[in-house]
């Protein structure tokens, strides 16, 4: 199909405007554990330590907080949902610079459980808005997004609490995160195709109808994916630090991130998908011998490019294969267990670096996520092998017939 793929995506309705206001509700968002790092260490005069139980506290409010936020969904639309969480979320950031330390640990926790959950909706209602047969184009731009949006936000957090204050940094996220919010809620994007809006008088789908060893799989995945992408950013910092070069911090990991953006616009042209266990592997393999490198930034940023050039596709594959899995009624719990899953994958990927650095030397925080994505997709294998001729867990008569009983909250 090539680029006339990706044309063809966003010449339907409503996709661009999607897109475009997910990648403004998501610059926000990837900009929360610089600005809290900034606040707590410069502002508070705490330590780093304490920086990062905050964004712990509001990792694990998000993880927890993204599927049921996707079950609510489901029941009740997409709108209530949005806009209790930019309502919620924006009065955090306002009010979190004013808080003192121990009440802003406890209401991060809150502020995560409460995030607008702009990874998962877009997903979502790309899910609902685009056929099957162009869906891998849909989330290749999708992934893009996110590659841009953590290219800017990070970058855009310094930049205010540098320039002028991380509290600034703090009230610019309440605000962005406000604007984007009301956006999506306007826009209203829906969560479910025309065929697959439910019929009234059925209800909702048992979790042990759906949530199966091929969807286990497909979560087990995306959360390595994303450990060996968080184990790398921390083992990229250790190794520039310890050659004197960490200035180039920056420009090295923004050139990983472009590589990523390449590699997936290259995906979603290829006339066949991938499988997201095979790209996995692909990753793990490419990020286990980077650390040979050493620590000068130009080797450095060459050796990260080819593993670099497998994130978005890998993430796409992921995406792309719980929204094939999951039926339509429970497809919001579904990608919210998905966004979990990769927060989960990012919270344990660094520690896990970091705690190899510590003990062996920065190159070896590569190898570790590495092998430890190796060894997950190794798992995986079998029972992605195993499920592989099915598409979905459930066809339509199946789903019909398990919604013959009550809803239960």
């Amino acid at each position: 199909m090539g680029l006339r793929g990706y044309g063809s995506v966003l010449r339907l309705r409503g996709v661009f405007a999607l897109l475009l206001i997910g990648f403004l509700a998501r610059v926000p968002i990837t900009a929360t554990t610089m600005a809290i790092t900034l606040h707590v260490t410069d502002e508070q005069h705490l330590g780093y330590l304490q920086a990062g139980l905050v964004g712990a506290a509001m990792t694990v409010g998000t993880a927890l907080g993204s599927p049921l936020l996707g079950r609510w969904a489901d029941r009740v639309g997409i709108r209530p949902v949005i806009v209790l969480t930019g309502v919620a979320g924006s009065a955090f950031w306002l009010l979190s610079p004013r808080l003192p330390y121990t009440w802003l640990l406890c209401a991060a926790a809150v502020g995560g459980l409460l995030t607008l959950p702009a990874f998962s909706i877009v997903r979502q209602a790309l899910t609902a808005m685009v056929p099957e047969g162009r869906r891998r184009q849909a989330f290749s731009l999708d992934a893009m997004t996110v590659e841009l949006s953590y290219m800017t936000g990070p970058a855009g957090a310094v930049l205010l609490a540098s320039t002028i204050s991380p509290s600034v940094a703090m009230l610019a996220i309440g605000g962005a995160l406000a604007l984007s919010a009301a956006l999506m809620a306007l826009l209203n994007p829906p969560i479910r195709a025309d065929h697959e809006k439910p019929v009234a008088g059925t209800v909702r789908l048992p979790r042990r109808a759906w949530l199966r060893p091929p969807l286990l799989t497909a979560y087990a995945i995306a959360a390595a994916s994303t450990l060996v992408l968080g184990g790398t950013d921390v083992a990229t910092v250790a190794v520039l630090r310890d050659g004197g070069e960490i200035r180039w911090t920056g420009l090295v990991l923004g050139l990983w991130a472009a590589a990523s953006l390449a590699g997936g616009f290259v995906y979603g042209t290829l006339p066949r998908p991938l499988g997201a266990v095979g790209l996995l592997a692909g990753l793990a393999v490419l990020t286990i011998p980077v650390g040979l490198a050493g620590d000068t930034w130009w080797l450095l940023a060459l050796a990260l490019i080819p593993a670099g050039a497998l994130c978005a596709p890998t993430l796409t594959a992921t995406t792309e294969q719980v929204s094939a899995l999951a039926p339509a009624s429970v497809r919001g719990e579904a990608l919210g267990l998905h966004g979990s899953s990769l927060t989960v994958g990012m919270a344990i990927g660094a520690p896990l670096a970091g705690a190899v650095i510590d003990a062996f030397g920065g190159g070896w925080g590569f190898a570790a996520v590495g092998i430890a994505g190796l060894l997950i997709a190794a798992a995986a294998f079998p029972i992605v092998a195993r499920h592989r001729r099915g598409s979905t867990l459930l066809d339509e008569d199946a789903e019909r017939a398990l919604t013959a009983q009550p809803i239960k909250a």
